[in-house]
């Protein structure tokens, strides 16, 4: 009987270490993917990217007046 409560504890060991795992990979993956919301118009998704520095005054100035148009 001793020895076969060796296989119940490793089993829950390599479910927790699965679990945890999984969280830390989620997580990475949810801090670093940036996708727009919805409901972001593209003058929304324009100034978070200049915000960031992703883009240049020029850059911005010239997809503004686009967007205008």
């Amino acid at each position: 009987m001793m020895w076969g409560d060796w296989g119940v504890h490793w089993g829950w060991m390599v479910l927790v270490w699965v679990v945890v795992i999984g969280v830390v990979v989620w997580a990475v993956v949810r801090i670093t993917v940036t996708t727009p919301r919805r409901g972001d118009t593209a003058q929304d998704i324009l100034d978070e990217r200049y915000a960031r520095g992703e883009i240049d005054d020029e850059e911005y100035e010239r997809r503004r007046r686009s967007l205008m148009r």
